[in-house]
């Protein structure tokens, strides 16, 4: 099978296009015919490697000394079950399924094999397959630090970053749980952000939003870019303010993942695509996700 592997840490030129062998499904896994996966900020960082000095030598040993220990990349994918181990229950051949990989990683491959306990879930019958491809990583992160954000009807809540990958999904999910929304993004993005559905959009290259006389219950750093004692002046006296950089990593749970699921087939959340990409240029949508302009979600679509 095609896959691409990335050889070791460094720059976009690291990734190459490979033949190598089609996985067989263990016992308890399922094989995975890959129809979509996509580049996401994580696959960048593990493969130019620039995670924090105080995090390399864990990491390091977690994912490999030189070179990643598994090659193929990719966190989530969405595809068809070709075949399953002698002991899977949940899943059968045919089962279009949408699964996070996570550490396994794999994803950019025509076929991944996955463990039957692993996040995985049945499709959403009205999503294709590369918008499935595109929920699992962005869907619940958002999830899981608006939720330890205590989000709740009725609050205010800013989300900084809501044109990217988390940050789409998290003015849709805020929206859903009855929050007032308040989308920061640049100005190419301001009309985006409200068709996701925020109430109100401010574009950081024309204003700062710690100079808001608006106060917020909630604070969401979608991006990793911002900080709390920069939005204490903009919190309310009990509200919260919740990051994707140093608060730990979102806890991967498969009923999350049929939450978004239900969502999906209620119309009450879509995933936002930005740009496609076939395997063979998995390089070249790392150098675009790598600029940090995307706007949701980069996808790569297998072209068979």
């Amino acid at each position: 099978m095609k896959a691409i592997l990335c050889t070791k840490y460094g720059s976009s030129d690291v990734l190459k296009l490979a033949e190598i062998n089609k996985p067989i499904p263990k016992s308890n896994e399922i094989l995975v015919k890959v129809h979509a996966s996509t580049v996401a900020s994580g696959d960048i960082r593990v493969r130019s490697f620039n995670s924090p000095l105080l995090f390399w030598l864990p990491m390091r040993l977690v994912l490999g000394i030189t070179k990643p220990r598994n090659p193929v990349l990719g966190v989530e994918l969405a595809g068809e079950v070709e075949a399953v181990g002698t002991r899977v229950t949940r899943f059968k051949p045919g089962d279009a399924i949408f699964a996070l990989t996570g550490l396994r990683f794999g994803a950019h491959a025509e076929y991944a094999c996955l463990p039957e306990n692993g996040v995985i879930a049945h499709k959403p019958a009205n999503a294709a397959f590369d918008e499935a491809a595109a929920v699992p990583m962005s869907g619940t992160s958002a999830l899981y630090f608006l939720r330890k954000g205590n989000i709740s009807r009725g609050q205010k809540v800013l989300i900084y970053g809501a044109s990217g990958a988390v940050g789409t999904a998290a003015v849709q999910l805020a929206k859903f749980f009855g929050a007032q929304v308040t989308g920061v993004c640049s100005s190419a993005n301001v009309q985006l952000v409200k068709s996701i559905g925020a109430d109100q959009v401010i574009d950081y290259t024309k204003e700062d939003f710690a100079q808001s006389k608006e106060r917020f219950d909630l604070i969401f750093d979608a991006v990793g870019k911002t900080s709390k004692s920069h939005c204490d002046k903009v919190l309310t006296p009990k509200g919260r303010f919740v990051t994707v950089d140093g608060q730990g990593i979102a806890k991967e749970r498969t009923e999350d993942l049929l939450f978004l699921k239900e969502l999906i087939e209620k119309g009450k959340f879509s995933p936002v695509i930005d740009r496609r990409y076939p395997l063979e240029e998995v390089p070249d949508a790392h150098r675009y996700v790598e600029k940090g302009h995307k706007k949701g979600n980069v996808v790569i679509a297998m072209i068979r």
